[in-house]
């Protein structure tokens, strides 16, 4: 296994360490902790493809695991804040369901011999969600952790539309790829006898 594979797989012992942390939020640290967990994780997204791209080669595992890695540690964060009750179950049901359509999509592509790359939608989905997790853990840092005196009823309204903003980015970036590849959902026609 390739040091880039190694780095991508290690984002899934990042999303459980960081989501078990989310999950003890009268543990002192635990957000400030978590928040750094993921953005450890950004990096390892970051170092993973640099290197594969310049010094141990692109590998078919490294192109299967890379996103999948990247989406677990993402559901992680807003699945636990469901239970931090920071965002609406129904916001972080719409992002999970556009994850595993663009993924089931990108399965039947390559199922028909096409590459679904990410385009300029899905870019801005990342960048969203990302900016959206870091925010939202940074506030419950500064409140949990730090003790700032940031009223519970104003950050709850902040996380809300922080998370909207996400949602519906993501939302968008999904029914994007499900137009411009409308073709791939079509029945195949059955095989002649």
């Amino acid at each position: 296994m390739t040091p880039p594979n190694v780095l991508t797989l290690s984002r899934l012992g990042l999303a459980a360490l960081m989501m078990a942390l989310m999950s003890m939020p009268g543990v002192p640290g635990a957000m400030t902790v978590a928040l750094g967990l993921f953005i450890v994780g950004g990096v390892t997204d970051f170092l993973d493809g640099y290197l594969a791209r310049t010094r141990y080669g692109v590998t078919a595992f490294g192109q299967l695991m890379d996103p999948l890695t990247d989406k677990v540690l993402v559901c992680a964060a807003f699945v636990a804040f469901i239970e931090l009750g920071l965002v609406p179950a129904w916001m972080v049901l719409l992002i999970i369901t556009r994850e595993f359509l663009v993924t089931g999509l990108r399965l039947l592509g390559v199922n028909q011999g096409r590459v679904i790359s990410a385009g300029p939608w899905g870019k801005h989905k990342t960048i969203w969600q990302i900016t959206a997790i870091i925010l939202i853990l940074a506030g419950a840092a500064l409140r949990q952790d730090l003790g700032w005196a940031i009223r519970k009823d104003l950050f709850r309204q902040g996380t809300f539309v922080i998370a909207f903003l996400a949602t519906l980015i993501t939302v968008v970036s999904g029914a994007v790829y499900l137009i411009q590849h409308r073709d791939l959902l079509q029945p195949e026609a059955p095989a002649a006898s």
